[in-house]
């Protein structure tokens, strides 16, 4: 077998087979139908909560922040299609043509039955500034800048074949932002963004793909020791399917990596999504207006145990505007003062005063629904600080009646419509269907000197499915692409068939850069929309 299997290896799959003119027709038809599915699910929501639909620059900034937001997942979805794919391709479990229509339905499944964990876990990196003034200029300049770098990125990484993360890619996007932000308004660059938060998450990104190459390569050698069939072990003939057992397991793996896959990458467009609709339209989106009837009841309970636990004893002068900044002032700098725990008390009480004086968050006025929302938020990021603050040196108890308190509000700030999710779902399905060539051949072909094997494809797609699960059930983004890949590497090298190095070299290049390229690049975007909106 020659170093280069991309060179001129003749047992290379079919990939040029196509939808076919009616699969074309269907997918120009889904993605109108999404569009139209979107436009109406606002305007019915916005009638719903009282905005006049008539207001057309709000709500065309509004459509192209979606449009863009739901772009993002489109080219997500077939940057990471050879994820899940590659493997049944090259080892003739499925037809490529078949595959990738598969792969995008599981996708899009994965998106729908998704917990919304992830989504706010990516958006809390976000500088709390620029969460609040969401609707402003700069929540506008945010959301264009981070998306287009991101995007940006992913099609520059796709068109050279080369395999990078879009988790990688959006939050140094993120990041890249929180630095501009700070620097812009006088601030060291290290105070724009929640980097607890970010350490937990790099951490995330930096272990999985040592998990995937380490985890796949032991995987590999046990199957090799317990399973003593040469025909999982043997390249695949050209054109011959697997048998029936083990193509039964290569496309559940392919059907796991997928649903995994729109499970954890689906909700970073939606965390996005949601910013947008609060920044937007806050009457319909700032607060979730589906809560059950026993919501209030209940809330009144939590924030009565949590003021009570914190027995802070705010002074009469301390108004609920001076709560608020001294609460932001806290989140934004990460210094305990001891003025904080008052702050939060007196936020807490005006809360609880308001969502009581309304009856439910549903009847929340218009001109009230930003204040309220904003007031939650504050104070359940001022919580997540405080329990992990020392400073603060909170007891178990309060710890406690806080944690159930914070639940209370991000019931009512956390959510995310169906529709939101549904038409996600379609981008990153539909993104899996064309596209996919490019990035399919390199984890195919160019990773190892010799052809992929079924176990080898078992292997790696097994340990991917199990970790991004694992990922997902804690609410932290992995990269599919990285496990994945770093999967393939390991069974390679588990088995001995040798590593082509220049795939290497690039994989390994593509992880360093993609953080600093999307910091600076969406640093800058930021800066220069900044100035545009």
């Amino acid at each position: 077998m020659s170093a280069s299997i991309a060179a001129g290896h003749s047992g290379r799959p079919n990939m040029d087979q196509g939808l076919g003119l009616a699969g074309q027709l269907g997918f120009g038809a889904a993605i109108l139908a999404a569009i139209g599915y979107v436009g109406f699910s606002v305007y019915t929501d916005a009638t719903a909560a009282g905005v006049s639909v008539l207001a057309f620059l709000p709500f065309l900034l509004l459509f192209i922040a979606l449009l863009t937001a739901l772009g993002f997942e489109f080219v997500n979805g077939f940057h990471d299609t050879a994820n899940a794919v590659a493997t049944v391709i090259y080892t003739n479990a499925m037809p490529a043509n078949v595959a990738v229509v598969w792969s995008g339905f599981f996708n899009f499944l994965g998106v729908l039955l998704s917990t919304g964990a992830v989504a706010f876990g990516i958006v809390s990196l976000l500088p709390v500034e620029l969460i609040l003034q969401v609707g402003s200029s700069a929540g506008f300049a945010m959301v264009f800048a981070l998306l287009i770098a991101a995007i940006l990125w992913n099609l520059a990484t796709w068109w050279l074949g080369i395999p990078s993360s879009s988790s990688h890619t959006l939050i140094g996007s993120i990041i890249g932002v929180g630095v501009a932000n700070a620097m812009m308004h006088g601030k060291s660059g290290t105070a724009g963004v929640d980097w607890s938060k970010a350490t937990e998450i790099g951490q995330a990104l930096l272990f999985s793909p040592l998990i995937g190459f380490g985890m796949a390569g032991l995987l590999f050698l046990a199957m090799k020791l317990l399973i003593r069939n040469k025909a999982l072990y043997q390249e695949p003939k050209d054109g011959v399917p697997p048998p029936l057992w083990i193509r039964a397991l290569l496309i559940f793996t392919c059907t796991g990596v997928s649903f995994a896959h729109g499970s954890n990458d689906g909700q970073k467009g939606m965390g996005l999504i949601m910013l947008i609709l609060i920044g937007t339209v806050p009457t319909a989106y700032a607060l979730n207006r589906a809560v059950p009837e026993s919501y209030t009841h209940d809330f009144h309970l939590s924030a009565t145990a949590a003021y009570t636990a914190l027995d802070a004893s705010p002074p009469p002068s301390l108004r609920p505007a001076q709560a608020r900044t001294a609460v932001t002032t806290y989140i934004a700098d990460k210094k305990y003062q001891p003025a904080t725990l008052p702050a939060l008390s007196v936020l807490i009480l005006d809360i609880d005063r308001q969502v009581g004086e309304y009856g439910s968050l549903a009847k929340v006025p218009a001109a009230a629904t930003e204040n309220v929302r904003n007031s939650m938020y504050l104070a359940a990021e001022a919580i997540k600080h405080l329990s992990k603050d020392k400073a603060a040196a909170l007891s178990e108890n309060q710890k406690k009646a806080l944690d159930t308190y914070k639940k209370s509000l991000d019931a009512g700030t956390r959510f995310i419509p169906l529709w939101v999710k549904i038409a996600v779902a379609f981008a990153l399905g539909l993104g899996t269907m064309v596209g996919w060539k490019r990035i399919v051949v390199t984890v195919g072909e160019k990773i190892g000197k010799s052809h992929l094997t079924y176990a080898q494809g078992a292997s790696a797609e097994l340990v991917a499915m199990a970790t991004i699960f694992g990922a997902d059930s804690i609410g932290l983004p992995v990269s599919t692409t990285h496990i994945l890949s770093s999967g393939v590497a390991g069974t390679m090298a588990a088995n001995k068939s040798g590593l082509q190095m220049s795939t290497m070299r690039n994989l390994l290049m593509a992880w360093v850069l993609t953080l600093p390229v999307s910091i600076l690049l969406a640093g800058g975007l930021y800066a220069l929309f900044s100035l545009v909106f």
